[in-house]
């Protein structure tokens, strides 16, 4: 039985459709990325599936609720972390956490009984009584999570969790997820960090001016649209030697700036002909989504 699933879900802003005919499907217990550049409509779907935007067409089920109709029931039972962080700042962390347990209804006596893990949790134990003002970012994201899980959710969206956030508190928010995953908990994550998504989704979609573009797991993404080997090349003379040796050594070289990637599925060839100039640096990797993303996607700026 799906947590989540969506149809043929649209949604139109002065005559620009953001969200173009998706479909979407959420089983219990995975982690399920939507992966996109800016303005590919990732948001917008979020609100969809919540209840908090209207669609123009298709049908949204959630936790056995039919959203927008009864949004307010399945919200009942899902947890929500922003992109920006709203907690109240006139609050300390544990009237944080009571008073957003009282928006669900709960009893104070419930809801203090769930407070002390929370905290913990959110590894703010010793900070329960301390003013917001005082927290990091970091801080202030972990209480964010937790206050998700005040309701003891089936469901959490997670909108770009871990944006702005130092790489100790991005690997101590993953250890939470993970920790919710196993017990039993169903993500709905969108996130600019690949390696982010590679982690911690077992299924992706990749979404691009309001459609789905690709969807699998991320070993099957790479697997289907990135050859296994990448190479970066770095130095002034890159462009030239790509043009001269690189494209013929590879299946594709692409240029961003001053690096040139060639992807290839032997890179021995590559590899062997680099040695010997001298002038340039470069990368042996393997392939990953975040390459995978930007074959799909274009390198691009968006705004």
């Amino acid at each position: 039985m799906s947590q989540l699933t969506a149809r043929a879900l649209r949604k139109s802003y002065g005559g620009l459709e953001v969200v173009a005919g998706i479909d979407l499907e959420l089983a219990p217990g995975e982690c399920f990325g939507l992966l996109g550049p800016n303005g590919a409509g990732k948001t917008t779907t979020l609100r969809l599936c919540l209840g908090l935007t209207e669609p123009d067409a298709g049908t949204i089920n959630v936790l056995d609720w039919p959203v927008p109709r009864a949004a307010r029931e399945a919200r009942a039972r899902i947890g929500v972390v922003p992109q920006v962080d709203n907690l109240d700042p006139d609050f300390t962390v544990r009237e944080n956490l009571l008073v957003y347990g009282r928006y669900f209804g709960l009893r104070d006596a419930e809801i203090n009984m769930r407070i002390p893990r929370l905290i913990d949790f959110a590894g703010l134990s010793a900070r329960a009584g301390d003013s917001i003002k005082t927290l990091s970012g970091g801080m202030k994201r972990r209480l964010t999570l937790a206050r998700a899980l005040v309701n003891d959710p089936d469901l959490l969206f997670l909108d770009e969790p871990t944006t702005g956030l130092d790489p100790q508190a991005r690997h101590l928010i993953w250890e939470r997820l993970r920790q919710l995953l196993a017990q039993g908990k169903t993500i709905f994550l969108t996130t600019h960090f690949m390696d982010e998504a590679e982690r911690l989704c077992h299924r992706l979609a990749i979404m691009d001016r309001g459609r789905i573009i690709a969807a699998g797991s991320p070993r099957e993404l790479i697997g289907a649209h990135i050859e296994p080997h990448v190479v970066e090349v770095y130095g002034d003379g890159a462009q030239a030697w790509a043009e001269a040796r690189g494209a013929g050594l590879s299946e594709r070289c692409e240029r961003a700036g001053e690096t040139v990637f060639c992807y290839a599925r032997d890179a021995d060839p590559l590899l062997g002909d680099l040695e010997r100039q001298s002038a340039l640096k470069y990368l042996h990797r393997q392939a990953n989504l975040e390459d995978v993303f930007l074959r799909l996607t274009g390198r691009d700026l968006r705004d």
